[in-house]
């Protein structure tokens, strides 16, 4: 195991300073991306496994309870996992900048929230879909976040009258072979792999990471992972003040 700071002006210093000296950099992100423009993540002491709701949340999540209570998976989706008034923070925006810089090849995230392109990045890979695409499960109409926000009960396409389904990967659900692929070629062609808001408990996502094969990896995180005796350096300290140089 590398070096751990947790002072986050020190932290945002080392980081920049790997950032400045790699070749090619990719960003592996989860929800703790996201706590920081204010959208609650999971497992964290006032993320949603810590509410009360009629079912668990991972239920309300899953396919089967999409195929078996549609209705009621659309109230919960609607009221908790679409944040449109979310705005990318310091961490989105200094990943989009580098990305146009030339330093940053590829974002991976685990996020659902659409906020690293609303933050200007182009090339992400989101690994478990987004609630800025819902697609008619009949002609493949696809609708935005605020058109189903817009709509009651079970949404339905206005072309055909098929139900419309978000395009996130529920629990029950394998991951889309295509985006996997792009993201495993893009943290095994980077020389600095940034992990980071993740506590890569969950699979297959956090197994992506032992794809990596550069010379350089940091890991940003609150809490500690699984993986940090394997990095080269250790963030523990606030993601978007990390990135704040």
């Amino acid at each position: 195991m590398g070096r751990t700071i947790t002072d986050a002006r020190e932290a945002a210093q080392a980081l920049k300073e790997r950032v400045d000296r790699a070749g090619s950099v990719v960003f592996f992100g989860g929800a703790g991306v996201s706590t920081a423009s204010g959208i609650p993540d999971f497992r964290s002491p006032d993320g949603l496994y810590h509410q009360r709701f009629k079912y668990p949340p991972e239920t309300m999540l899953s396919r089967s309870f999409y195929d078996t209570h549609t209705e009621e998976f659309f109230d919960f989706y609607r009221t908790k996992m679409i944040a449109l008034g979310a705005k990318p923070c310091q961490a989105h925006r200094k990943l989009a900048e580098l990305e146009a810089e030339g330093k940053v090849s590829a974002v991976v995230t685990q996020n659902i929230d659409g906020l690293h392109q609303l933050a200007g990045s182009k090339r992400v890979w989101e690994l478990h879909g987004s609630v800025h695409r819902n697609i008619c499960r009949r002609c493949g109409e696809v609708y935005s976040a605020e058109w189903v926000l817009g709509t009651k009960g079970v949404p339905h396409c206005e072309k055909c009258g098929g139900e419309v389904k978000p395009d996130v990967v529920l629990y029950e659900e394998g991951l889309d072979e295509r985006v996997i692929d792009g993201a495993v070629r893009a943290i095994a062609s980077c020389d600095l792999l940034i992990i980071g808001g993740t506590s890569l408990v969950v699979y297959p996502a956090a197994g992506l990471v032992r794809y990596f094969r550069g010379s350089d990896l940091v890991i940003c995180n609150l809490q500690p992972t699984g993986q940090d005796s394997s990095a080269d350096l250790v963030l523990a300290c606030d993601i978007a003040k990390a990135f704040d140089w």
